[in-house]
This record gives C-alpha cells, sequence and structure tokens, in this order.
C-alpha cells in the first residue's frame, strides 16, 4: 500500500467536519438523545447461527444484498442489532447497496451463550474466527469492518495484533475506549456513573441468569454487589478470562497499546467531550500507525454525532460519515481502491486541534 508523497511513519490527527446540533447541546445531550428519542429503525435482518471453535456460539444479523461487499459490525458495551447505532448503520450500508453484518458478542443477541465465560473488551479471538469465516465465503472479495465503543477497542485490538494478516480492506472505529483504567475512573463520576448503572444493572443480570454455569468460577455475591465496573471486572471480567485482575485486564486490552501495529486504512472518530472517558485517554499521532487517522471532534459525545438545523429533526451524522470513509477503499462490489491522500491537512507532527 503506497503512500501519500511527504507522509511521516507515523498516524494523522484531522479537525472533523461534524457540527452538533445547536438544540442539543453538551456530551449527554448527544450521547442520550439517539437512545431515548430515536425512532426505531426497521430493517430487514436474517440471523444466523455461528458455532465456534470452542463449542459457543456468536448470533450474526444480516442486511443487504447477497452479492455485495461485506461490512462487519462489531457493537458496544451490551449493544445488539437493535441498538440505535447498529441498527442505524446496517440501514445505511443497506441502502448503499453494500452487505452488512453485525456480530453479537457472546450473551448478547438474546440467548446466554454456552461456556463459562463472556465476551469482554479485549476479546479479539471471535473477531478472528468471523473475519476467516467471511473471508472463506467472500470469494475474493476484501471484507471491511465497524466497532463500536467496546466493540471498536477490540477491533482496533485485532487489527493491531494481526497488522498485515488482519483480513480487512478498511475500518472504522467509533468512540474508542483507548485506556480501560480511564474510562473506569471516569464512568465514576458525575452524571456518568447513571451510564455505569444502566450498564452494570445488565452485566449483573446476566450473571444472575447463567450462576449456575458460573458457581465455583467466581465470586456470586460479590458479582451481585458490585457498584463500579471496576469492582465488577475484578469480580466477573478478570476471573473469566484469565486475568489477574481488573488492573491486568485494563492494562492488556486496552487498544492504546495496538494502535502502532495496525496495517490496513483505520478511521477513528472520537469527541473530545466524550462522557465515557476523558481526553487524556486520546492518543497522540506519534501512537498511531501511518494508515491510522484520528478524526476529533469538539463535542459529539460517546456515540452520538446528532446533527440537525431543526430541533427534533435529527441527522445521524455517523450513517453519512462512515459509508463515506469506507467507500474510499472498497466499492460496494469488492474492487479494492487504492490508498488516497488524507481528507484534511495537516501540520508538521501530524495533529489538528480542535
Amino acid at each position: 500500500m503506497s503512500r501519500t508523497p511527504g507522509a511521516t511513519t507515523h498516524g494523522r490527527i484531522v479537525a472533523s467536519t461534524f457540527e452538533p446540533a445547536w438544540w442539543l447541546p453538551g456530551p449527554h445531550a448527544q450521547t442520550l438523545w439517539p437512545v431515548l428519542a430515536r425512532r426505531k429503525v426497521r430493517t430487514r435482518l436474517r440471523r444466523e447461527r455461528l458455532e465456534l471453535p470452542d463449542g459457543d456460539f456468536v448470533d450474526l444479523d444480516w442486511a443487504g444484498p447477497d452479492d455485495a461487499t461485506v461490512v462487519a459490525l462489531f457493537h458496544g458495551l451490551e449493544g445488539n442489532a437493535a441498538s440505535a447505532y447498529a441498527a442505524g448503520l446496517l440501514e445505511a450500508l443497506a441502502r448503499r447497496g453494500r452487505r452488512a453484518v453485525l456480530m453479537h458478542f457472546r450473551g448478547c443477541s438474546g440467548e446466554p451463550n454456552r461456556n463459562p465465560r463472556s465476551y469482554h473488551s479485549g476479546d479479539t479471538g471471535d473477531i478472528a474466527f468471523l473475519i476467516a469465516t467471511l473471508a472463506r465465503r467472500s470469494a475474493g472479495r476484501p471484507v471491511a469492518a465497524v466497532g463500536y465503543s467496546l466493540g471498536g477497542n477490540a477491533l482496533l485490538k485485532y487489527l493491531g495484533e494481526r497488522g498485515a494478516d488482519a483480513g480487512i480492506a478498511a475500518a472504522v472505529a467509533v468512540s474508542v475506549p483507548f485506556d480501560l483504567l480511564d474510562a473506569a475512573t471516569r464512568l465514576e463520576r458525575g452524571f456518568s456513573r447513571l451510564y455505569q448503572r444502566r450498564l452494570l444493572a445488565g452485566l449483573k443480570g446476566k450473571v444472575r441468569t447463567r450462576a449456575g454455569v458460573l458457581a465455583g468460577r467466581i465470586d456470586l455475591l460479590r458479582a451481585a454487589t458490585a457498584s463500579t465496573f471496576r469492582e465488577f471486572d475484578d469480580v466477573v471480567t478478570a476471573p473469566l478470562h484469565g486475568f489477574a485482575g481488573a488492573d491486568d485486564y485494563y492494562r492488556r486490552s486496552s487498544s492504546r497499546h495496538y494502535l502502532h501495529g495496525i496495517s490496513v486504512p483505520t478511521l477513528l472518530l472520537h469527541a473530545r467531550d466524550d462522557p465515557f472517558m476523558t481526553p487524556a485517554a486520546i492518543p497522540p499521532a506519534s501512537a498511531l500507525a501511518p494508515p491510522v487517522e484520528l478524526e476529533l471532534s469538539a463535542h459529539g459525545g460517546h456515540v452520538g454525532f446528532v446533527t440537525g438545523r431543526i430541533p427534533g429533526y435529527a441527522h445521524y451524522w455517523l450513517e453519512s460519515r462512515i459509508p463515506a470513509f469506507l467507500d474510499r477503499f472498497v466499492d460496494k462490489t469488492g474492487v479494492r481502491l487504492d490508498f488516497p491522500a488524507p481528507d484534511a491537512r495537516v501540520d508538521s507532527d501530524g495533529e489538528i486541534r480542535v
């Protein structure tokens, strides 16, 4: 893959063109509007159960024409195909003639998974198996990928681990918690505690449902009384997935440590006011591999990015920005395109401040 003349040895940070809706000021309004107020997107989906090598399974939801380039989607913590951001992008990609597939992480499709384990921010094994499966089925067509939040962190970690062998032509990651310890700490403060409380309720509910499978592997009482992600990850996520504790899990699973190993064109979409983490978690250009562009906006919240001039009439910017980026590298019939020039001018150290 060739680079443009004068390219640096690292990635670039560019200013986003996103302009938030004036009637949704602040990070929480941007974050909550799609969840609480967006009209449900109704897209025809076809479900497939993908059996995994360890005897477990993940469920896939497909949209779009069967003979088009595949875009794999990876949802955020406790998400699924009905999550507003996922349903919106599935519909947007299908409308543009692409075949989209959302992989539900284990236990997130409405049915408990079989094995005494779950999913987590650094779990790349199932992503690798899905990409390999898609490659076998695609008759040589390239595969693209999009990940949101937790799914974006896992996708970036996968890309960094696999490098040129990732099997993906282009990728987008949105609102990624690049530093998991930073995210866990931020969610213990202020209004963000409400996000933590809601997400923890879902995670703890799954533990209760699977208590018989998990008994003897984790402390069920401590899991039921955990009030922060750090407590939950220490008593549930870490022991179920081979980590020494929450700190070991955060250190080994944070995607920031893997960004330098990415070898495919990758766009990171991020807002400085993301209420799930602090600006300190945002990686500098020097941490990014050359094919990586971090498109940074001052506002947008967490997987929000809602624009629109008329109150109540929202435009979900991600659903146009993500397909536009993928169109730069792979067309809908599977033709891989050359690496184009960047969308924005950058300064000498590869960064633009917004």
